[in-house]
């Protein structure tokens, strides 16, 4: 017995070793495993960071007992994530995993993607593996398959357009003063009953007022005489010219009393004999009978005697219109024609600052623009908001101020009551930036796609998004053909490393991130020389672009490079 328990014992042993053997064989042999990953340098777009890892197993590798797990993991600084798992096993193995074939060989693949964050900005990308085969495990040395990440997409700046709405401040102001004289039927002379009317005794007041007033310009001076539709047209045409004799007559006494000076080149004379414009409209408005039957007279006919006769033949109604309507017709109207000069620049900067003018709503809105100051600017839309409290133009315009004060809180509360006004596209776009700014892109995404009707200005904010989202084509169509730093960002990352470095050397804002930008496209294309001297003045420029460029992969090539560790120490 004692022997047969040693011969036990010794074929157990045997079948252990065979079992561990088979194992260790798979590790000391792990070099034959052949790793395929794409992308071969980890990237981030859209915020999340994609990767595929494909392992090949040659013949005569895969244990037939062995069950074989893997693990991707990001490793950085600080920690680490664990990637989608691949689970393969022998052909003697019962579980529901991947096949490898002992004679063979095989490949598995696995795809995952993870959400990027800036601590992983310089990592890299190991597998972990354990095989099992009867109870028994061992642990693979770890493999390192790839480095990462690439996040040049967070270079996006984040500088939407904010829009403000225009003021309706005009220096020349057009006006007129208008006023008539009325006629007995068949006569021209001037009553003294007319002339006394306030709105005729007005006119002369407005002429002196013109006159004394260096910031009012008399412009046209018209007298315009008529007759009304009846009666022959012969005496009409007679009758209109005496009418405007007379009330030519009435004006020039008039200017001599205000001691008013009109050059003649600024009189306007007319005479209309029968006035079957001035019919027309008074008819419209009137609640005469038959007024649809005598208004369709006037366009079947442009017979003047026609038409007097049509309507006529309509008794009852002609008894109306020859007291309701005739006599407003027999007049000459008077038109003072002006144009009102308002405040220069000058003027407007000086009444604000020295308070010596009372400004109104679309002067304050006008005034805000001739100043470059914040602060000034804030001064004025509160003052415009005081004279209208209920003007959304004033409290959204306030809202693009503390915006671009870095105040997106303050904005948003401008932006939003401007909104409770009235809906907006500017409006829209404006609460749009501040979400953005605030890191809620698809609640920015929403609003400037609903403000697409503010102009291109949205379009740009919506390229910003889509170079965000990691759709890059998307972004270049809204960017259109205007040049900007996120149009060349944005080539760069849609494989045009050319034209995106044609773009980004041409702006003229001489920022620190152009300048980065320019050094990261210059590595990627091997100029090392113009990548070194770029990135040297965009860190003297921002000095916290040293840290990014100590763990930016675009630089990998250069991390031993003596001048690249001089610029970035």
């Amino acid at each position: 017995m004692k022997k047969f328990r040693n011969s036990a014992l010794i074929i157990l042993a045997a079948a252990v070793l065979s079992s561990c053997g088979g194992l260790n064989k798979m590790v000391s042999d792990a070099d034959l495993v052949a790793y395929k990953v794409t992308p071969e340098v980890l990237e981030m777009h859209g915020g999340e960071v994609d990767v595929a890892v494909e392992v090949t197993y040659p013949a005569k590798y895969f244990n037939k007992k062995a069950i074989l797990t893997m693990t991707p993991v990001v490793v950085y600084e600080g920690g680490e994530t664990e990637l989608k798992k691949i689970v393969v096993q022998g052909e003697d193995v019962t579980e529901n995993n991947k096949v490898i074939n002992f004679t063979t060989g095989g490949k598995e693949k696995v795809s995952d993607s993870f959400e990027y964050s800036t601590d992983m900005m310089l990592s890299e990308l190991f597998v972990r593996i354990t095989a099992e085969a009867k109870g028994k495990s061992v642990q693979f040395e770890d493999i390192k398959l790839a480095d990462g990440i690439i996040a040049t997409p967070d270079l996006v700046a984040l500088n939407p357009n904010v829009l403000t709405f225009s003021d309706k401040f005009e220096r020349i102001v057009p006006d007129e003063y208008v006023t008539d004289i009325k006629y007995v039927i068949n006569r021209a002379d001037v009553r003294r009953s007319e002339t006394k009317k306030d709105e005729v005794v007005g006119m002369a007041e407005f002429l002196k007022k013109t006159d004394e007033n260096e910031r009012i310009e008399l412009k046209k001076l018209e007298i315009s005489a008529y007759a009304s539709p009846d009666g022959e047209l012969d005496f009409n045409d007679k009758l209109s010219q005496k009418r405007q004799k007379s009330a030519d007559k009435y004006l020039q006494s008039t200017l001599k009393g205000a001691k008013v000076d009109v050059a003649d080149e600024l009189f306007s004379l007319l005479a209309t004999p029968e006035d079957w414009e001035g019919f027309k409209k008074l008819m419209e408005a009137s609640d005469i009978q038959d007024k649809e039957m005598i208004l369709r007279v006037l366009s079947m006919h442009s017979d003047p005697e026609v038409r007097e006769q049509e309507i006529r033949n309509i008794t009852a109604a002609f008894e109306e219109i020859k007291d309701k309507i005739l006599p407003d017709l027999r007049r000459s109207k008077f038109t003072v024609s002006v144009e009102k000069i308002g405040w220069s620049d000058d003027e407007l900067k000086a009444h604000w600052n020295e308070g010596t003018a009372e400004l109104n709503l679309e002067e304050l809105l006008y005034t805000a623009k001739l100043f470059e100051d914040l602060d000034q600017k804030a001064a004025i839309y509160k003052k415009a908001i005081e004279v209208s409290p209920k003007c959304m133009r004033a409290h959204n315009n306030m809202g693009w101020v503390l915006f671009n004060q870095g105040d997106y809180d303050g904005a948003e509360a401008s932006f939003s009551t401007a909104k409770d006004m009235a809906d907006s596209d500017i409006v829209n776009n404006n609460l749009g930036a501040v979400a953005l700014m605030n890191n809620d892109v698809e609640k920015a995404s929403e609003l400037f796609t609903s403000a697409l009707g503010a102009g291109p200005d949205v379009n740009y904010n919506l390229g910003i998004i889509n170079v965000i989202n990691g759709e890059y084509s998307k972004a270049l169509n809204y960017f259109g053909s205007a040049d900007s730093f996120n149009k060349a960002l944005a080539l760069y990352l849609n494989k045009n490393d050319e034209m995106g470095f044609r773009t980004v050397v041409n702006l003229t804002d001489e920022s620190a991130q152009q300048y980065y930008l320019v050094a990261v496209i210059a590595a990627f294309q091997k100029k090392d020389d113009v990548a070194l001297e770029n990135l040297k003045v965009a860190v003297s420029k921002d000095a916290s672009l040293k840290e990014r460029a100590k763990k930016d992969i675009e630089f990998a090539a250069l991390f031993n490079n003596a001048e690249f560790k001089s610029i970035v120490e």
